[in-house]
């Protein structure tokens, strides 16, 4: 059985190198992949803080800055603080923060907007009516909600990319 185990798994394993798959953030040494087109996006600085937390997370998981600035990213952001339980129990109540992020990237060369799309994150967190505890997991959540925004963003980027170097 052993035998038949080994087979197959160099079957597959043959298979798959003639299916031309290769991994979204793969680079080689013609192309710089995925990684080198991302590190070349430039985020004009927000007015709000929430912004700032997205942008914060898109430069720290893309490495923008490294390379050309060849296409801005347009980031329009919308924060809500909703309720979901209010007065169930006398002294715990749930909120959520709700991040709502429209993006679009640009080519800087010739201003055209290359793909453009809408993404959210809904993080919820408790009110225990103490008013520095109740900040805090407010901030807490809204920074929890930021970094997800930015990793869908970051991803919603990279498969755009890797489809454009798909295609050339």
């Amino acid at each position: 059985m052993s035998r038949l185990a080994t087979t197959l798994l160099m079957v597959a394993a043959l298979v798959l190198a003639g299916c031309g798959y290769r991994p979204m953030y793969g680079s080689s040494s013609t192309s710089p992949g995925v990684a080198g087109s991302l590190s070349s996006i430039s985020i004009p600085e927000p007015t709000d803080r929430t912004g700032q937390l997205i942008r914060n997370e898109l430069i720290s998981s893309m490495q923008t800055g490294r390379g050309e600035d060849k296409y801005m990213l347009n980031l329009t952001t919308t924060l809500a603080d909703n309720g979901v339980i209010l007065d169930k129990q006398p002294s715990v109540g749930r909120q959520a923060i709700l991040i709502t992020t429209s993006y679009e990237l640009v080519d800087r060369s010739t201003g055209k907007i290359l793909t453009k799309g809408t993404t959210f994150a809904r993080v919820p967190y408790d009110v225990v009516r103490q008013p520095f505890a109740d900040m805090q997991a407010q901030k807490d959540a809204t920074e929890r909600a930021a970094r997800e925004v930015g990793a869908d963003i970051r991803t919603r980027l990279a498969a755009y990319f890797a489809k454009q170097q798909q295609s050339s």
